[in-house]
């Protein structure tokens, strides 16, 4: 394996096209997977990033051989050869079209909203995807990309098959991979995760970046003193905001979790600060003891708590925590604390079990969210609710897995937990005498 994820492969593949530092550039992902490479491109060349949409024409009864290509703008291209030797009608080929233009439009809703795309003309354009295989998605893009107006194409990848720049032929200027391997299969072999990327998690790179780019952005790298040691974090809270939400995450992961940045992205979108923030000390973080040490993960949880609340940004707010895996089992020991002020919980497909002599104290109203495929997991959860005398529920994504990786799951566990927290807080705030 090359890569530990795609934000790895983004850094990667980032230190590979430092030449283009101080250009025009502008850096385009292929949604879904593509995009969290192309976040990690975007921040290092300081360039906007996008998405590039394209949907590939199907050849009626034959819908696996391109005959062109669609994207945005009304960006139509056509495979001449393929549409002689096929003898696509107009019809059919309008009919093709009426199709894709509709989800391609979908699409476009979905990730960005009302806001248009970045111009391309005259620019240099690195289009990034989280591997190339085939190369008919990419190839596709470099056209769609080209016809927008783009003076120079880069066409980047983490990793490809070698002799691979030989089938990018004319539609990209320059051709950049990090690892040709001669055993290529598949791309996700040259991955430790390579679990489906959800459309929030797209939604919250493109958020992020933005941000990063215009004043006033949200989102500050702070610094969170507790018990003796500085812990990384990160905090964004919207104007305006209706309370401060937390993350504790799982085993094995930090404050760069794509999952929980998804989620918070779409907190901060409905009014909600977040703080993402390392339980652990990148020293700490290999030792598997701590890992799994409840009280200590909560003692943290608790200390940066504490922090927030004697910062301006969190005085007077209510604030919540989002626990993931095990993570959510500190998230519990922690608001099972009498001094504890918390008034939500969140357990994203949690391990209750790992602070079930602490479950009885915990007051804050508490969302317990399990994936249903997650059959272990699932079991403890249910436990949990008999041991648990706040206010709770148990919402089961219907098909989800441990990591809410299929499509949908992640999506709706950050819209219950956003309901949730902005119900609860909204109690708090009524309850408090001003």
């Amino acid at each position: 394996m090359f890569f530990s994820d795609r934000t790895d492969a983004g850094r990667q593949l980032a230190a590979r096209l430092d030449h283009l530092k101080g250009h025009d550039v502008v850096v385009l992902g292929l949604p879904r997977g593509g995009v969290p490479v192309a976040a990690e491109v975007a921040e290092a060349l300081d360039a906007p990033l996008d998405i590039c949409l394209v949907r590939k024409l199907g050849v009626p009864h034959q819908p696996e051989l391109a005959m062109g290509a669609l994207g945005e703008g009304g960006v139509r291209v056509l495979n001449e050869r393929v549409l002689r030797e096929t003898r696509v009608s107009d019809h059919d080929l309008a009919a093709v079209e009426e199709r894709e233009h509709a989800e391609l439009d979908q699409r476009a809703r979905r990730y960005r909203g009302s806001r248009p795309s970045v111009p391309l003309d005259g620019r240099t354009v690195v289009v990034v995807d989280d591997g190339l295989a085939t190369g008919a998605t990419a190839l596709a893009a470099c056209r769609v990309v080209r016809a927008r107006g783009a003076a120079r194409i880069v066409l980047a990848v983490p990793v490809a098959p070698r002799g691979w720049t030989t089938r990018v032929g004319g539609d990209a200027d320059e051709a950049v991979s990090v690892h040709t391997p001669d055993l290529f299969f598949a791309i996700g072999q040259f991955y430790q995760d390579f679990s489906q990327t959800p459309d929030a998690e797209v939604i919250a790179c493109l958020d992020r970046s933005r941000a990063a780019r215009n004043p006033g952005a949200q989102g500050t790298d702070v610094r969170i003193p507790v018990s003796g040691v500085t812990l990384g974090g990160r905090l964004a809270v919207p104007e305006d905001a209706g309370g401060i939400v937390l993350f504790a995450h799982g085993s094995g992961s930090s404050r760069h979790s794509p999952r929980n940045r998804a989620v918070a992205g779409v907190l901060n979108r409905a009014g909600l600060g977040t703080l993402l923030f390392d339980l652990l000390t990148e020293e700490e973080a290999g030792d598997r003891e701590r890992v799994f040490d409840t009280p200590l993960l909560a003692e943290r949880l608790a200390g940066a708590t504490e922090w927030l609340g004697g910062r301006s940004e969190g005085a007077g707010l209510p604030l919540g925590y989002f626990g993931a895996s095990t993570g959510a089992a500190a998230a519990l020991w922690a608001a099972a604390d009498p001094a504890s002020a918390v008034s939500a919980v969140v357990s994203r497909g949690g391990r209750p079990d790992l602070a079930a002599d602490r479950l009885a104290g915990v007051r804050a109203p508490t969302l317990l969210v399990v994936g249903g495929a997650d059959a272990m997991v699932l079991d403890l959860n249910r436990r949990a609710l008999a041991l648990l005398r706040c206010e709770t529920r148990l919402a089961v994504v219907g098909g989800a897995g441990h990591l809410f990786e299929e499509p949908g799951a992640l999506e709706e566990v950050a819209d219950l937990a956003t309901s949730w927290f902005a119900e609860h807080f909204r109690r708090q705030r009524v309850s408090t005498p001003s």
